[in-house]
């Protein structure tokens, strides 16, 4: 997929390749597919001069966008291995994770120095924390650099370092685990070439029609197809305009993103994307309402992408119980050990957790079982719930939950003495949503919930965390132990509902 993307560029050199939106609304190009290439030609010579080889690992803080994929080309072409940091993480942890992947350089743009260093307080406020970057090895500013920064790494002039060729390492991306046991992905080239190519079979982008995503992902496979890419905003009211003005044959967005977009009354076109988190049939739904040709839900782990997809209609048809993630993509196999756990394998699978062992197949952590030839999730393992001695899958029961009118619905449990806990389904309505109107539709649903059936119902703010905005489970409980227990007035009891 690199190499289909290095040829693209030069060959249709005067072609957009990222976009914009200005302020009247107008779209705009941003960065040449030409342009983008000799950034990153000159980022290659750059690092070269650096002192780096195959091998070498950077670590990078850069927003998404052309710098950071120049960037990404420049390493590809280089054999350079990058080790991805998030401000999200929190400090203590991607120092551990740094020293885990011994970066020999670290490069950074000025706002992830400024996150590290003088607007550390504020950035904390926003749940984003980086270490001070030059406690892990030499730091190099990307982009224009700001008082107080490294030195700048500029693109060079000068004859362009040969492709390195092999399968080596190509990306480190940090999931989870602690500060003592930090979990690494491990990518390698042929395996991230694999996972983009399966991008690109499912999204199908066409060449000059433009595609808006920013993920890494969605950007690299669009352009080596001929596409140009627009980054989404971060406000919903210009990703609202974007939306319309620059009508992308296809648009990725996570499932707060989309909800988010969707509370502004956006004017859709083409294709819609949503994954890196559940996606439920009423989202799907609501995204074809408002003028989506189609509306997939696409089913990805940082170890394996894509893994599944499922188009919105197929997934409003299914009346089972569980989440309908759909049928093993081409060339990903599927299977369930004894206690029922997801596995998976496929020419996009990772290869290894850093410091580990390579893997023969990716234990998901997901309880799932087989709808003829579909896949059907019933949740986290790790999220069970134990009440009146039955084992609950919370994964099982919650796509029931949202019926419209429900932005997010999360069931968690909450303890409630001798080792035993309560069942509570914490409920975020759509803006707008009448309560009393959706504690009607609501209460069919859960008098069929069964064994999953709530004890409380909380109308409220599901808290969401990480890159993606998750679904924050902790932190869910945490507010439905506060403020089902002891609080006046409150009505929570499921029949209530």
């Amino acid at each position: 997929m690199f190499d289909e993307l290095h040829a693209t560029l030069r060959r249709d050199a005067d072609r957009p390749a990222l976009l914009g939106v200005a302020r009247s609304g107008r779209p705009t190009v941003m960065l040449r597919r030409g342009e983008l290439a000799a950034l990153a030609d000159g980022y290659a010579v750059a690092l070269h001069r650096q002192g780096l080889r195959a091998g070498d690992t950077i670590g990078v803080a850069v927003l998404p966008g052309g710098r950071a994929l120049a960037l990404m080309l420049a390493a590809d072409r280089l054999g350079l291995r990058i080790a991805v940091l998030d401000p999200s993480a929190g400090a203590d942890v991607l120092r551990a994770r740094l020293k885990l992947a011994a970066p020999a350089l670290v490069v950074a743009d000025a706002a992830a120095q400024a996150v590290a260093g003088w607007a550390r307080p504020l950035a904390r406020r926003a749940q984003l924390d980086l270490p001070r970057l030059a406690e892990l090895g030499p730091v190099r500013t990307i982009g224009r650099r700001l008082p107080g920064c490294a030195p700048v790494l500029a693109p060079a002039t000068g004859p362009v370092p040969a492709r390195h060729d092999g399968d080596t390492d190509a990306v480190v991306i940090f999931t989870s685990g602690t500060t003592s046991s930090p979990r690494a992905v491990v990518h390698r080239r042929s395996g991230l070439a694999a996972g983009m190519r399966a991008v690109a079979d499912l999204v199908r982008p066409l060449p000059d029609l433009p595609v808006l995503g920013g993920m890494f992902f969605v950007l690299v496979p669009a352009l080596a197809c001929g596409a140009p890419v627009a980054r989404p905003a971060r406000s919903a009211r210009l990703l609202a305009r974007q939306a319309a003005r620059l009508v992308p044959q296809a648009t990725y967005l996570t499932p707060p993103q989309a909800r988010a977009l969707l509370a502004v009354s956006p004017r859709l076109s083409g294709r819609f994307y949503s994954g890196s988190a559940p996606v439920s049939a009423e989202l799907l739904t609501r995204l074809r309402a408002a003028g989506a040709e189609q509306a997939w839900g696409v089913y990805a782990l940082t170890e394996l992408f894509p893994a599944a997809a499922v188009e919105s209609r197929e997934k409003s048809a299914f009346t089972g119980d569980g989440d309908l993630v759909g049928a093993p993509l081409p060339g990903v196999r599927a299977v369930l050990d004894a206690d029922g756990k997801l596995l998976l394998d496929g020419p996009g699978r990772a290869h290894r957790y850093l410091g580990g062992d390579p893997f023969e197949l990716v234990a998901t952590g997901d309880i799932a079982r087989f709808d003829g030839t579909r896949l059907v999730l019933a949740g986290r393992a790790k999220d069970m719930i134990l009440r009146a001695a039955e084992n609950i899958y919370p994964g099982l029961y919650e796509p029931a939950l949202h019926v419209p009118g429900v932005n997010l619905a999360v069931l968690v449990g909450t303890p409630a003495g001798d080792g035993d806990e309560r069942l509570v389904a914490v409920v975020e309505p759509q803006p707008g949503a009448d309560p009393a109107r959706l504690r009607a539709r609501l209460a069919p649903v859960l008098a069929a919930m069964g064994a999953g059936r709530p004890d409380a119902v909380l109308f409220a703010e599901v808290p969401t965390a990480g890159r993606s905005r998750k679904p924050d489970r902790a932190a869910a409980a945490r507010l439905a132990a506060r403020l089902t227990t002891g609080a006046a007035g409150l009505s929570t009891d499921a029949d209530a509902a």
